[in-house]
């Protein structure tokens, strides 16, 4: 065991140097931005860690005359506060470090994991795609993936259009895997997507890899609307061997938008019984002062290393999983 572990501390290491090796040669800078804020990244299925206020016994003083907020999230991404760096004229940069999110313990899943985040201004979309080809392609020795936009995978797959289609052809066919399931999630359209792309889609291309683009507007909270389909964002999803490795956005810029999302994300968190998450942000202040146009990456770090060793369990690339940590 001790020899095995030994062996992984290796192969993770090796991979950490060569993914900041990859971006140092193009120029990016390393951050590293705080894991505990008063902001978080409102999405609708990510839940944070909370943490209150007083419990951090911050002290009042010369250095502290300001409130004391009474909620901290631990990040669940850093990049609330890599974007603001970006509104402050910080060239590209990227970010390799812990993230935290409650409730998500399983087989590929850690409370606490390792995200590998960039951001490229000025860049686009299909700039940060190749970025994260080459990437894995490096790290991992992988071909190209086969690249197809989101509503032709649902097209070539199970025979409909996910955006044009009747919402009852949806739920039909998620009926056919868990008819509970189906009913639970009546009309929710996004939702009834998520489970036919999880269940039924992606067990049809997991012997490939497969670079996903062009998602609804509606799932891609942070990414801007997509110019040769409206319907869509600027979002995609890579996929290896059935394992989602990374998802980037054309990022969005515009602060009314951003608010309007979070709203909108707050509205589908209560309707499945979670909390709300706090909607203005420094963020949002950021972006109105001016955020450039920018294209961005996040990558399952763990999952690189997953796929590098070839198992199946998060906990075999970690040095203590949260049970035992």
């Amino acid at each position: 065991m001790i020899l095995r572990k030994a062996e992984m501390l290796r192969t993770r290491a090796g991979l950490l140097q060569k993914a900041r090796r990859f971006f140092d040669e193009r120029g990016f800078i390393e951050v590293q931005t705080q894991c505990l804020s008063a902001d978080n990244v409102v999405d609708a299925h990510i839940d944070p860690v909370e943490v209150r206020g007083e419990a951090m016994l911050i002290p009042r003083g010369p250095l502290n005359q300001g409130s004391i907020a009474d909620t901290y999230y631990l990040q669940t991404s850093p990049e609330f506060a890599m974007k603001r760096l970006l509104s402050l004229d910080v060239p590209s940069i990227y970010s390799l470090g812990p993230v935290f999110r409650a409730g998500e313990r399983s087989s590929r899943h850690n409370i606490e994991f390792t995200m590998l985040e960039w951001y490229d201004v000025g860049a686009s979309m299909d700039t940060v795609i190749e970025q994260t080809i080459d990437l894995v392609e490096l790290t991992l020795g992988e071909g190209r993936p086969r690249v197809v936009n989101y509503r032709d995978l649902f097209r070539e797959t199970l025979g409909f259009d996910p955006i044009e289609c009747n919402v009852q052809r949806i739920e039909n066919e998620v009926a056919s895997v868990d008819d509970h399931l189906a009913s639970s999630l009546s009309g929710k359209r996004d939702d009834l997507l998520d489970v036919l792309l999880t269940e039924r889609i992606e067990p049809m291309v997991a012997h490939e890899s497969l670079l996903i683009r062009n998602y609804p507007i509606t799932q891609a909270a942070l990414a801007r609307r997509s110019d040769e389909d409206p319907e869509t964002a600027e979002r995609f999803e890579l996929m290896i061997r059935g394992l989602e490795i990374a998802n980037g956005y054309g990022e969005l810029v515009d602060a009314d938008e951003l608010l309007a999302r979070n709203i909108a994300s707050n509205e589908k968190r209560v309707a499945t019984g979670r909390r709300p998450l706090p909607i203005d942000s420094r963020l949002i202040t950021s972006m109105r002062a001016g955020m450039p146009a920018c294209a961005g990456v996040a990558l399952g770090f763990d999952r690189l290393v997953m796929l590098a060793i070839g198992s199946g369990e998060i906990e075999d690339v970690l040095a203590f999983p949260i049970e035992t940590a």
